[in-house]
């Protein structure tokens, strides 16, 4: 028999008969079948040697019996069976509206099909209802393309319904990855408890803080508080409330109406204290799931490498793909950078500001990994280089830098929504070649050069986004220009850097609970405008020339892991004290880029 779509349809063996022919020239068109289906749909089209009308509604749509069921095991059960309908001359097709039925019939004879925001949600079921495959699929993928924080549980709950199980899981994947915008949406207002259960309680939840995850259990119960107040207790179990600072604890939790009015919340507020209130190498003694920090599979897949000087500004964006131990070319930028500020956020790339090799420059460009493509949104209001950029809450930073005669005090905002970018209250000190990093809330520019006084900088400024004013905190024990800064378990890391025509290479760290910088382990090498980022597993990853990575504990991973930029880059174990040498190579060197890490892998 000849299994078609996994539906057994008897047709004659040509087996015996072809074998007992003498060997000939055997020849095999590939336009035979493509013409055959085009004279059958022309003879449709005039309804000839038609011999079954389908009707959906009003619609009527002329076919023939052998063509639907060889492309549809529904019409080939439906006519080689013993239903009434195998001789009935009209058929009625039920829960399928006719225009779909009309385009579904038309792809069985033509093999084309369109795919839209409008007919996707009808064409679907209807494609599973007949059983043609390739539709459902195509359907599928399509979706899968508009997934977005305001519908990705819309779609998660249409797969669902209609058992696509692989765009079920790309779409919850989706929803975990882009929680902290996908909590403000009407979508996950309308979740019943047991589905933001299932959310919140994950693992793979990708938030910046477990402030997100407390943030939105509150708001989702204050959308239909008379109703969902009750289920309070049984959010609150999978909100990690130990994770949070200590501050967010007293100042929002324990200050909440909500908690305050509850004992079981309380309780979990009490725990989160104790865990405090343990020294840090004692807070592994505490286990439960609130104590288990989240491991979102969205952690970076690959790191990329924006603009540079190769010697001059280039557009070259290189990506490192960890798995495949493999460098590869993307998207070039739409001009030529080097000295920008380059972030992540909210699934996209920014390259912000810079120095095109004869002007400072105010454009801000956006990568999307998924369309491998980049597009511009408006520029800040001021030309920066060596300026500092960071995300903080839904906003992106952009702090100093140098015009192209000065440093500057000025910080602009850019927020995505209003698609717009605003000045906020400027710095103490004029700083260019500025790092920049959040903990906690509070954005830190660290160092840097004032240009007024030709003097590298070990001064640090943090930002309060809620009062709108820059104070200064303790300093560094040394200047530091173009350091690269980071951050990790909420600690603020600056690495290499300069003092005038001294390249350093020691690492110092600040933390805000005691406002003190401290020293650990120096890198290998000296480096000055080095990009300083944090990757998974708890380290730091440093790159200038090369790439040094920073682990915070030797046992988390193991040494084969490697990542790399030009040669060589380096492991460092705090708890180790030493730095652990390997090597790869972009396609050539650059100076004065910088690199991040995606969630996504771009194509």
């Amino acid at each position: 028999s000849f299994i078609r779509f996994g539906v057994p349809c008897p047709l004659p063996s040509l087996d015996s008969q072809e074998d007992a022919k003498d060997p000939g020239l055997h020849t095999f068109s590939h336009t035979h079948m493509r013409k055959a289906f085009r004279l059958m749909n022309d003879l449709r089209s005039r309804r000839m040697l038609c011999d079954v009308l389908l009707v959906a509604g009003e619609v009527e749509v002329p076919a023939h019996r052998v063509v639907l069921a060889s492309c549809s095991p529904y019409f080939c059960a439906m006519f080689t069976g013993d239903m009434s309908e195998s001789k009935a001359h009209h058929v009625e097709i039920r829960d399928v509206d006719g225009q779909t039925l009309l385009k579904l019939v038309d792809y069985i004879y033509t093999a084309e099909i369109e795919v839209s925001e409008d007919n996707v949600q009808v064409l679907l079921p209807a494609a599973s209802l007949l059983q043609l495959m390739d539709v459902r699929q195509v359907c599928c993928d399509f979706l899968q393309t508009q997934l977005h924080p305001t519908n990705c549980l819309g779609i998660r709950a249409f797969a669902d319904l209609h058992a696509c199980t692989g765009l079920l899981s790309q779409a919850h994947a989706y929803a975990e990855q882009h929680f902290t915008d996908v909590m403000v949406g009407e979508e996950f207002m309308a979740l019943s408890l047991q589905q933001v259960c299932s959310l919140i309680s994950s693992d793979k939840l990708t938030v910046s803080t477990e402030e997100k995850v407390f943030e939105a259990m509150i708001t989702w119960i204050k959308h239909d508080k008379e109703a969902r107040l009750e289920h309070m207790p049984k959010l609150m179990e999978h909100v990690r409330l130990p994770l949070l600072s200590r501050d967010y604890l007293v100042q929002i939790v324990e200050e909440d109406p909500l908690i305050k009015n509850n004992n079981t919340c309380k309780d979990f507020l009490i725990e989160a204290m104790k865990y405090h209130l343990l020294p840090a190498d004692q807070r592994h003694l505490i286990k439960t799931d609130r104590t288990r920090p989240r491991t979102p599979v969205s952690l970076p897949k690959v790191m990329m490498v924006v603009g540079g000087q190769a010697p001059k500004a280039i557009r070259s964006v290189e990506c490192y793909d960890f798995q495949e131990d493999r460098w590869y070319q993307v998207a070039d930028l739409p001009s030529r950078r080097c000295r920008a500020g380059v972030v992540y956020m909210a699934g996209k790339v920014y390259a912000v500001g810079g120095f095109n090799g004869s002007l400072r420059v105010r454009t801000v460009d956006v990568y999307d990994g998924l369309k491998d493509q980049w597009s511009s949104v408006p520029s800040m209001q001021e030309r920066r280089s060596t300026l500092g950029a960071a995300v903080l809450g839904d906003l992106l930073y952009a702090v100093g830098g140098f015009d192209g005669s000065t440093g500057l005090l000025s910080v602009e905002a850019y927020n995505p929504k209003a698609n717009e970018w605003m000045l906020v209250a400027p710095m103490n000190t004029r700083r260019s070649s500025v790092g920049v990093g959040v903990v906690d809330g509070k954005l830190y520019a660290v160092g840097g050069y004032d240009g007024a006084s030709r003097q590298c900088l070990s001064t640090v400024e943090e930002y309060n986004p809620v009062s709108n004013k820059w104070c200064y905190v303790a300093d560094m024990s040394t200047r530091r220009s173009g350091a690269g800064v980071g951050v990790l378990s909420g600690q603020l890391y600056a690495a290499g850097g300069h003092d005038g025509p001294l390249v350093r290479k020691s690492v110092e760290v600040y933390d805000p609970a005691t406002n003190a910088w401290r020293q650990v382990c120096d890198m290998n090498m000296c480096r000055r405008n080095a990009a300083l980022a944090w990757f998974l597993f708890g380290k730091l990853h440093c790159s200038s020339y090369s790439v040094e990575l920073y682990y915070c504990n030797r046992r988390s991973i193991p040494i084969q892991h490697r990542f790399i930029l030009s040669s060589p880059f380096n492991l460092f174990y705090p708890d180790g004290v030493i730095w652990i040498c390997a090597s790869t190579e972009m396609d050539f060197g650059r100076l004065f880029y910088y690199f991040i890490f995606l969630n996504i892998k771009p194509p």
